[in-house]
């Protein structure tokens, strides 16, 4: 699958904040797969901040929500993250 040139705008956005750039090497050190619990740790807002930019990045595609009981966590969507590095690669050449 091809990325079209409005999603690759807004993952180009989203990648674009440090703190967002933060939570997405949160969730890639846990596998691919991080609980919302640990996001202050990684990143020092407060929690409607942090939902904001989660927001942003599953709203990108990045990450994907799945909630297990009263718990929450992101999935790193690997799949887009390789199609994106791909994108930027061709534009070297």
């Amino acid at each position: 699958m091809d990325l079209s040139l409005r999603q690759i705008e807004k993952i180009s956005k989203a990648l674009g904040d440090a703190n967002r750039l933060k939570i997405l090497h949160y969730i890639s050190n846990k596998g691919g797969c991080g609980q919302c619990a640990g996001l202050q740790e990684v990143v020092d807002l407060a929690q409607p901040s942090i939902s904001h930019h989660v927001k942003i990045l599953v709203e990108s595609g990045l990450i994907a929500p799945e909630k297990e009981g009263r718990n929450h966590k992101y999935t790193m969507n690997s799949e887009l993250v390789e199609q994106y590095r791909q994108f930027l690669e061709l534009l070297k050449t």
